[in-house]
C-alpha cells in the first residue's frame, strides 16, 4: 500500500520535479567571462571621470526585499557625465562579437556604475525580473579597478551545489541567468569599483540561447578555415531557422 502511496505522489508531481531538475541544470550554462571588454584607454576614461562624480546609497534603486541586503554607493543620475559614461559602455558591448553571440541581446539597459568602500557588500538576492527599462533575463557585471586595489568584494553565484567565487581582473565582464541567486561579499580594505546591468534577450530561455552559442561558434570556426562552404551554409540555415523559431514574438 505504501509503495502504490508513493507511485500516486510521484505521478502527481512529475511534472513539478521536472521542472526542478531542468533548472537545477540551467544554473550550470551560460556562465561567461570576458576579458578586456574594455580597453585601458577607456578604462583610465572611466576612473578618471568617476573621481570627480557624486555617488548615492544604492538603495535609492533596489527592489523592496533586496533593499534590506544592498550596502554600496551608485552613480548619480544628476551626474553630468553619466549619460557619456554609459554611452560608451553600450558602444563597448555592442561592438563585442561574442558578447553578441553568447547574450542575442534585443536590449541592454539599467546600467549602474556601483562602488564598494570599506565595510560594505550586497547580501543574497535575486534581480528584479521586470525594470522600468526592460525584462531581465541575463545579469552582468564588468569590473572596473584590480583585484588588488581591495580584499573582499567577491561576486559569489549562488548554485544548487555549491557556490562560485568570481574577483576578476580590470576591464573583465562576467554575465550570467538573472534568475541567479548571488551576493557581493563585504569589502574589508579598498575600493571596489564595476559597472552592472541587464540584458532582455531575444532568447529568454538560457539552454535554448546555449544551442545557438554553439552553432553560432562552430558555423564561424568552418567559415574561418575553410570560406563559405556547403557545411556553412548548411549550419547557418539551421542557426537562422532556430534564432526564427526560438526568438521573442
Amino acid at each position: 500500500m505504501d509503495e502504490i502511496r508513493t507511485i500516486i505522489y510521484f505521478s502527481r508531481h512529475l511534472q513539478e520535479i521536472f521542472w526542478f531538475l531542468l533548472r537545477a541544470e540551467a544554473l550550470f550554462y551560460m556562465i561567461l567571462q570576458l576579458e578586456n571588454i574594455l580597453t585601458p584607454e577607456i578604462l583610465q576614461t572611466i576612473n578618471h571621470q568617476l573621481e570627480e562624480a557624486k555617488f548615492i546609497d544604492g538603495k535609492k534603486t533596489a527592489g523592496w526585499h533586496a533593499v534590506k541586503v544592498k550596502n554600496n554607493e551608485q552613480l548619480s543620475n544628476q551626474f553630468s557625465e553619466i549619460r557619456n559614461l554609459e554611452k560608451i559602455i553600450y558602444q563597448a558591448l555592442n561592438e563585442n562579437i561574442v558578447f553578441q553571440m553568447a547574450t542575442i541581446p534585443k536590449k541592454i539597459h539599467s546600467l549602474r556604475f556601483s562602488r564598494y568602500s570599506q565595510g560594505m557588500g550586497y547580501g543574497s538576492h535575486v534581480d528584479d525580473a521586470l525594470m522600468k527599462e526592460g525584462r531581465t533575463d541575463i545579469s552582468f557585471t564588468i569590473f572596473l579597478n584590480s583585484p588588488q586595489e581591495y580584499e573582499g568584494g567577491e561576486l559569489i553565484l549562488e548554485e544548487v551545489n555549491e557556490e562560485r567565487s568570481f574577483k576578476l581582473s580590470t576591464g573583465t565582464i562576467i554575465f550570467y541567468p538573472s534568475y541567479s541567486l548571488h551576493r557581493v561579499e563585504t569589502v574589508t580594505k579598498g575600493v571596489r569599483k564595476v559597472v552592472v546591468g541587464w540584458i532582455e534577450s531575444w532568447i529568454r530561455d538560457v539552454q535554448k540561447r546555449e544551442i545557438l552559442f554553439d552553432l553560432d561558434t562552430v558555423r564561424r570556426s568552418i567559415f574561418h578555415k575553410q570560406g563559405k562552404t556547403a557545411e556553412f551554409d548548411l549550419l547557418s540555415k539551421s542557426y537562422s531557422n532556430l534564432l526564427r523559431f526560438f526568438a521573442d514574438s
